[in-house]
């Protein structure tokens, strides 16, 4: 039977205190004991239903983090104050001074800067490599290497990773897979294809109201316990703590995540196939052209779509902006960065999310300058909002594949 993380999720049963069918708020950051030996035993280690003080744990933010873990088949999870803090974290858990990581070079600029800009004055190095040849990937492998980071569908280029084979490649040599699933909550369960930790930013599709930032780590009871450690714990002395009022607006969101994004995946499919019809540079894996269409389809848990995020590549930057200008003035959404509302988002990604990486990284991964990557929304008549799409891509005059251009 297929898993489906919907009704894991669903079969979370939390109440109020006083019986509400939402759990209740706890606006406090500090826990009172009846007993100074208690206190002195949760400082030692965690105990189930004790609680010290919110930047360990916090009973709202418990919920949330019991329904991530339900939502990604992991045994635990830490929710935290954004996704750039649960990777920092969880890198910084595995690695110490004269460690490797290895990574995909198609990954957003905020954790490709963390990797090459800030992890090395630490003394951890990475290796960026094409996560598409296995054997480049193994090849990069080292005794030294304790993670292989991945994106399960790539930002901004949506490669779909081959989760069980790089979790084979990294279990070779005694490393852990970690992926960020950001792009594809719900589609993917990465941790049941073999990978060791998942971290999402859940600022985009899992809150879905582009009204806070948040991330998370599942993983298995040992890894999330490490990083609260009270003395070694990543989580617990960096502190990137999640407000509980955040954490209950999340969870409740989190409850309504499978219908968005099926309709998230409806709609992008079909400005998709409406573009690549008329000959343009899109990139979709729902279309059966992509290069992972099959494997993701191989991958995926059904009944979600094939995600809400595509691009089309206008050519040069100048028709990049002025398409994206021409967009906003028709209503078809924003002109913004970040991903997952229910209006569509969009951005050249070389001149923000990936400007991280410099012009000859952006080239080897193949990011053009005139890339513009989407978000589509949840619009209710997306005919209608494809038709606009359309009329703004051919008035700025973006050239059709050469195969079919005339």
């Amino acid at each position: 039977m297929a898993f489906d993380p919907a009704s894991r999720i669903q079969d979370q049963l939390v109440f109020g205190e006083f019986g509400d069918v939402n759990p209740s708020i706890t606006d406090s950051s500090t826990y009172t004991f009846l007993d100074p030996a208690r206190m002195e035993e949760v400082f030692e280690h965690e105990i189930e239903g004790c609680f010290l003080y919110s930047r360990h744990w916090n009973p709202t933010n418990r919920y949330l983090a019991e329904a991530l873990a339900r939502m990604e088949d992991g045994e635990s999870a830490q929710v935290m104050a954004s996704g750039m803090g649960a990777i920092s974290t969880t890198l910084m858990a595995l690695c110490s001074q004269g460690d490797e990581i290895v990574c995909g070079r198609n990954i957003y600029g905020g954790t490709y800067a963390l990797m090459k800009n800030v992890l090395p004055r630490f003394g951890v190095t990475t290796r960026f490599v094409d996560l598409r040849d296995h054997a480049a990937v193994r090849a990069a492998m080292t005794p030294r290497t304790r993670v292989l980071y991945a994106e399960s569908i790539s930002n901004p280029l949506l490669e779909v990773s081959d989760v069980p084979a790089l979790a084979a490649i990294a279990h070779e040599t005694g490393a852990r897979l970690v992926v960020d699933n950001t792009f594809s909550p719900m589609i993917l369960s990465p941790l049941r294809l073999g990978a060791d930790v998942v971290v999402h930013s859940m600022t985009k599709f899992i809150n879905g109201t582009s009204d806070c930032v948040a991330g998370c780590v599942v993983s298995n009871k040992e890894f999330i316990g490490a990083l609260n450690d009270v003395n070694t714990g990543t989580s617990m002395l960096l502190g990137p703590v999640l407000d509980s009022f955040r954490a209950a607006s999340i969870l409740k969101n989190l409850h309504s995540l499978h219908v968005r994004m099926r309709q998230h995946g409806h709609n992008a499919a079909h400005v998709a196939r409406r573009l690549d019809s008329l000959g343009y540079d899109v990139h979709y894996p729902g279309l059966p052209g992509h290069p992972h269409h099959a494997l993701l389809l191989k991958l995926m848990n059904p009944g979600y779509g094939w995600g809400g995020m595509m691009t089309l590549d206008a050519g040069t930057t100048e028709a990049a902006n002025r398409l994206m200008q021409r967009m906003q003035e028709e209503k078809v959404g924003y002109l913004a960065v970040s991903l997952g509302y229910f209006k569509t988002l969009f951005s050249s990604p070389g001149h923000s999310t990936s400007s991280e990486l410099p012009p000859d990284e952006r080239a080897a991964a193949g990011i053009s300058d005139g890339l513009i990557r989407f978000s589509i929304g949840l619009d209710a008549d997306i005919e209608h909002t494809t038709a606009r799409i359309a009329k703004c891509v051919a008035e700025v005059g973006v050239k059709r594949r050469i195969a079919t251009a005339g």
